[in-house]
Order: C-alpha cells, then structure tokens, then sequence
C-alpha cells in the first residue's frame, strides 16, 4: 500500500512540475545595466518564431528564391545588356569595338 501510495504522490508531483514548465511567460524581460537596455533575445525569437502565418511567408520566400533560369533577368544570368555595354563602352558605345579609356 506504501509503494503504491508514493508511486501516486511520484505522479502527482511530476505532473505538477511538468505543468510549472509548460507555462510560457506573457511578456519578455528587458534588463538595464548602466543606462543600456539588454532585451532577451532567446524570449523575442520564441515569440517571433511561434506566428503561424510565419511558415506560409518562409515558404513563399524559398518560391520567390527558386525563379527558373528562363525567367530571370539576363544580368542575374550573366548575359551581357544593352545597359552594362554602354557603361563599359563609354562615349564609344555603337561606333568602336575597343572600350573609352582615360587619356594617361
């Protein structure tokens, strides 16, 4: 009867102790040491981590990333456009195949 009344007890206590953990505080904690603010940051990124629109926004983030190669732009692919030639062309840009240089 003892042991079966302190594997009660056992449950008991633990239940109540897992219970104390499993509450999450409300609000976050800022500490001001001489004038500076040292908020928690483990606190703001569970807060900022628990959205639950958070999950559709990283999803939409890794779609916009993964843009196939036909449909970026030709500068992002490495081709050459017309506005990258006039900048390194200079004033020679449509009338010389060697690029403006400085006089020395």
């Amino acid at each position: 009867m003892k042991t079966r009344w302190r594997f009660t007890l056992g449950g008991l206590l633990l239940a109540a102790l897992s219970s104390a953990y499993a509450e999450q505080p409300l609000g976050c904690v800022e500490v001001t040491v001489g004038g500076y603010k040292a908020p928690n940051y483990d606190c703001l990124s569970q807060q900022m981590g628990n959205n639950p629109e958070g999950a559709a926004a990283a999803q939409k983030n890794q779609q916009a990333l993964n843009v196939p190669v036909n449909k970026r732009p030709p500068n992002q692919v490495g081709l050459a456009t017309p506005a990258g030639t006039s900048t390194r062309m200079g004033n020679t840009f449509g009338t010389s195949v060697k690029p403006q240089r400085p006089a020395n």
